[in-house]
């Protein structure tokens, strides 16, 4: 085994600088035998080292190599398995627990022994041993160098001690002076002795003499001492001082910490507060245009705008998370429901007055209009109410029922109103129509006409066309004619009148195509008028903006144009239906008219043909959807439909008097 030791500090330990002090012969326990060295070793530098090594005898060679090492601080448990009995089994408990079994107990024993000491001089760490007999640990440690334990140790650290170069150089240099050193080993010795006992007389006599100055050399240590320890006070005071800095520092670290913490905690807090003044912050002003704001002057209407307008966004403002649980703002939107719901009632019961008033206002000045065959002019209301537009549309994004009412209430009151006027006009229109044809009623009804009149008017209207069908293919024929054409033939009728002037009274029809004309003149405006009153006032001309904005730009979602289309399509359907509960006995008045006025004359038909078809054409140029293009569209077909009735009677009046001309015409051959 010293062999072996000596092999081993030789080839491995000394490379690393470290001295081999224990060695043990073990396997794994359990295993297959494979047999290796646990070494006990420590570094010759400082600081010292301490370390268990794992040695293990090359498969190819007979070199050692050196397969694992762990640091004796980390040793945590020594377990001998039994104190009592010989017992070769020990383990070692590093991260984790290692099983061993020695070649034999004296080596066991030895290694532990030695770990202990090591651990107990070095360390000064009390490892757990665990199951070891007490004759192997010492008990007890002196406090200064310990003799037992120094010995012990300096026992097991001299069992070799290899020579350095110089020692080397010392005794080469001494052998080449004594030549029979190696003849003559005793008395190379002998002679060794003398000159040590020499030396060791001399190193008496030189300390006896130098007995004052080691006096003062001690003194000047003990000085050293007193100094050093006096430093080391310091030492401590300073320590003791910089710590208390140390740990005033991390306070004031912590403090400006906490500090930045809260002025950011403040900054963001001053631009939460900042946001709720600017967008939920409404003027003095404002509340006060929306409590008692005149909603009957010009100044008045624009302050109550502006202030609804703001009312609206302040409203509307997307509050960010945890502001809606704030008191202030809960007690600001509040105020805001209480305002909206206090200036909507307001506005409602303003315009609600203002559509009698106005409506009482209109039904007054009536009676102006019934000398003349004329409507009377709502511009005036309208231009009014516009006023109001911007007051609607707030209304309609806010309080939806209100905005509703308002229209149920409009609708109702001007449908009253254009009832009386549209009736009353009508009924002078009759008048005037019965006027011109009270003389003439009973000839028109049983004068003949001339055939050659008739051939003549037919080929006026229709040129080379020669008969007329009753299909209502000819009503999109006339439809389609431009302007200049019906006029081409309201001067035809004149010429043709005036070639039948002996049968037919052409001042009378001419009078009807007049008054006719007027008529519908005097509706075209009209109604023309209150659509787009209608769409303004009531902000239903938006989504159509909207629907032509969409068309011009391609790179709209599918989404938003599908919706903007249907909004489109559902404000023209709500104007429409507006119109007709409006205009609704228009299309009643007019078919009772033309009823009139086929009754007065049925060749009345072919003039208001051709004023329809005229005033048709030009409301589809407008707007082809709109409520007074299709109610004309409507009462075109009736006139086509009595046109259609005069020409078969015509054709059969031309029939029966070609019959009759044949029949007198022929011999009697009898």
């Amino acid at each position: 085994m010293t062999a072996i030791k000596h092999a081993l500090q030789r080839d491995i330990f000394t490379p690393n600088d470290e001295r081999l002090l224990s060695i043990v012969n073990v396997c794994k326990a359990g295993k297959k035998k494979k047999n290796c060295f646990l070494c006990a070793t420590v570094t010759t530098e400082r600081p010292v080292q301490v370390k268990v090594v794992k040695v293990k005898k090359s498969d190819k060679g007979d070199f050692y190599k050196r397969q694992m090492a762990w640091e004796l601080r980390d040793l945590a448990e020594v377990d001998a398995k039994d104190a009592n009995k010989e017992n070769p089994e020990f383990d070692l408990h590093f991260e984790k627990v290692y099983r061993w079994v020695a070649s034999s107990t004296a080596e066991k024993n030895s290694f532990i022994s030695c770990i202990w000491k090591l651990n107990q001089r070095y360390l000064r760490k009390k490892v757990e041993f665990v199951n070891v007999s007490p004759q192997l640990l010492e008990e007890s440690v002196p406090s200064g160098e310990s003799q037992s334990v120094a010995g012990g140790d300096e026992d097991a650290l001299d069992d070799y001690q290899e020579l350095n170069t110089r020692e080397e150089q010392d005794i080469e240099n001494m052998m080449q002076v004594c030549e029979y050193a190696i003849s003559n080993a005793e008395a190379f010795a002998e002679k060794l002795s003398r000159e040590l006992q020499v030396l060791d007389g001399a190193n008496i006599q030189s300390i006896m003499a130098s007995e004052k100055q080691v006096n003062i050399l001690m003194q000047l240590l003990d000085e050293a001492l007193a100094e050093v320890d006096t430093i080391e006070g310091k030492l401590l005071g300073y320590e003791e001082m910089l710590q208390s800095v140390k740990e005033q520092m991390d306070q004031i670290s912590q403090s400006n910490h906490l500090i930045q913490i809260s002025n950011t905690n403040n900054s963001k807090l001053l631009d939460e507060i900042q946001f709720l003044v600017n967008y939920l912050d409404l003027s003095k002003g404002h509340i006060r245009a929306l409590q008692e704001g005149d909603l009957s002057s010009p100044k008045g209407i624009e302050a109550c705008t502006n202030a609804a307008e703001a009312l609206l966004q302040c409203m509307n403002v997307a509050l960010r998370p945890g502001h809606d649980k704030l008191s202030a703002v809960k007690q600001q939107q509040q105020l805001f429901t209480e305002l909206r719901d206090v200036f909507a009632r307001r506005l409602t019961n303003h315009l609600n007055n203002v559509f009698v008033h106005q409506g009482h206002d209109q039904s007054s000045t009536l009676a102006q209009h019934v000398a003349e065959l004329t409507l009377p002019k709502h511009s005036p209301l309208h231009r009014d109410l516009l006023r109001y537009a911007k007051l609607m549309e707030w209304l309609k994004s806010t309080q939806r029922e209100k905005y509703e009412g308002l229209s149920r209430t409009y609708v109702d009151y001007m449908t009253r109103l254009y009832e009386r006027e549209i009736k009353d006009f009508f009924e002078i229109a009759k008048i005037k129509m019965a006027g011109t044809t009270k003389e003439g009623k009973g000839k028109f009804a049983t004068l003949p006409r001339k055939e050659s009149a008739l051939k003549q008017e037919t080929e006026s209207l229709h040129g080379s066309s020669g008969k007329l069908t009753g299909s209502t293919s000819s009503l999109n024929k006339l439809s389609v004619n431009s302007s200049n054409s019906r006029r081409s033939q309201s001067s035809s009728l004149l010429d043709m009148g005036n070639m039948s002037a002996s049968d037919l009274d052409v001042a009378d029809r001419t009078k009807f195509d007049k008054i006719f004309e007027q008529v519908l003149s005097e509706l075209e405006p009209l109604c023309l008028a209150e659509q787009d009153f209608v769409s303004k006032f009531f902000k239903l001309q938006q989504h159509a903006a909207l629907a032509q904005n969409m068309e011009e730009s391609d790179g709209l979602d599918l989404s938003l144009s599908l919706s903007l289309a249907f909004l489109y399509l559902y404000s023209k359907d709500v104007v429409r239906q507006m119109m007709n509960k409006i205009f609704h006995s228009i299309e009643t008045e007019l078919n009772s008219l033309i009823a009139l006025g086929d009754k007065i004359d049925s060749f009345n038909s072919l003039y208001m043909l051709v004023k329809m078809s005229h005033h048709v054409w030009t409301a589809e140029t407008v707007d082809p959807a709109s409520f007074l293009s299709t109610t004309l569209g409507n009462v075109l077909v009736t006139v086509k439909r009595n046109f259609d009735k005069c020409i078969v009677s015509v054709v059969v009046d031309l029939h029966s008097q070609a019959q009759s001309q044949r029949a007198c015409c022929t011999p009697d051959r009898r």
